[in-house]
């Protein structure tokens, strides 16, 4: 008796299928984030950042196996199939509360660990009222932070709630599977969370070996697209690929080079895991400032932003005054 075997069971026998989607693991995605931190942050223009933010990621890969965000209905997830969009795209579903948990038990990590700045403690320290005394205006700036607001963002504030929001966002994905997920969802846009990506990484091993994934910069979650294709415009001409070019070297072939696109001089960052195999997106783009300091001096524009770097309104750019010193001595152009 022949029968229509369901999408799921049809990819499990091709093996030669490329997984579309990559769901972030539990145990795993804050953890090795930290532990690529670490390794990046000696000798890094921004190092004391770096080791800061990869405590944040300490705390994060507590917070996330201790909580459990409510789950989306199958309604929400019907619909979401049905007119491809993200099941739970910032804005569509309310935020439920326990992120503010979630907040709480992150500083409680800080506040534990040895090191901390005074500055970085008082930052804390004010979180942890505003936890008790204003939620709602917790509430208001979480919603400018992912692009459900206007609200005006502190930029002293941001990587902390950005880090709760992460882990609130990042529980939802690990529980989705591609079955359950739109065929087609809009492009450049995570088909989980409706977030934009961080960054690209073209991966090695198994099924995934030569491909490109986008990573999302709220859920993680990472999903294909094609190479040499534009993430921003979809353009497939004119893509080019930028690195760090050194006055005793050619252009150095290494994890991380920024693909730009003619048509809307937009970049984003790809790295690559056979040059890096321990690159993390979030983690691997913010130790790569001076790449885009110099794309940007070319005259391109970034495609999207980093959760732990954002601008003042009265800066010019989200990257430290003193910028980092790579070594770098103009672009290359592959």
């Amino acid at each position: 008796m022949q029968r229509i075997l369901p999408r799921g069971e049809i990819e499990a026998l091709d093996h030669n299928h490329i997984p579309r989607l990559l769901a972030p693991v539990r145990g795993e995605v804050f953890r090795l984030r930290a532990a690529r931190l670490r390794e990046l942050a000696p000798g890094n223009a921004i190092g004391d950042y770096l080791s800061l933010i990869a405590v944040l990621a300490d705390a994060q890969h507590i917070a996330l196996a201790q909580c459990e965000t409510p789950a989306v209905d199958a309604q929400r997830i019907a619909l979401a199939q049905a007119h491809g969009m993200a099941p739970v795209a910032a804005g569509e579903i309310p935020r439920d509360p326990a992120w503010h948990q979630i907040l709480l038990h992150i500083l409680d990590h800080l506040d534990a660990a040895a090191g901390l700045p005074a500055p970085v403690r008082a930052i804390c320290a004010d979180l942890r009222l505003s936890v008790q005394d204003d939620a709602e205006g917790l509430d208001r700036a979480a919603a400018a932070l992912v692009g459900e607001g206007a609200g005006q963002i502190d930029v002293a504030t941001a990587p902390f709630l950005m880090a709760a929001l992460q882990v609130y966002a990042t529980d939802q994905a690990c529980r989705f599977d591609s079955a359950q997920l739109p065929v087609v969802s809009p492009y450049g846009l995570c088909p989980v969370c409706g977030s934009l990506p961080v960054a690209s990484v073209v991966r090695v091993g198994g099924q995934q070996e030569g491909y490109r994934y986008l990573c999302c910069a709220l859920c993680s979650t990472q999903w294909h697209v094609v190479r040499v294709k534009c993430t921003t415009c979809e353009e497939t001409r004119n893509i080019a690929y930028q690195g760090i070019e050194t006055e005793d070297r050619a252009l150095e072939r290494e994890a991380a080079r920024a693909e730009t696109c003619e048509s809307c001089h937009t970049y984003r960052k790809i790295f690559s895991q056979d040059k890096a195999f321990n690159v993390d997106p979030i983690a691997d783009d913010l130790a790569t400032l001076a790449l885009d300091l110099l794309v940007g001096e070319a005259g391109y524009q970034r495609a999207s932003g980093n959760p732990f770097l954002w601008q003042g309104e009265d800066e010019e750019t989200a990257t430290p005054e003193s910028g980092p010193e790579q070594g770098a001595a103009g672009i290359g152009r592959e």
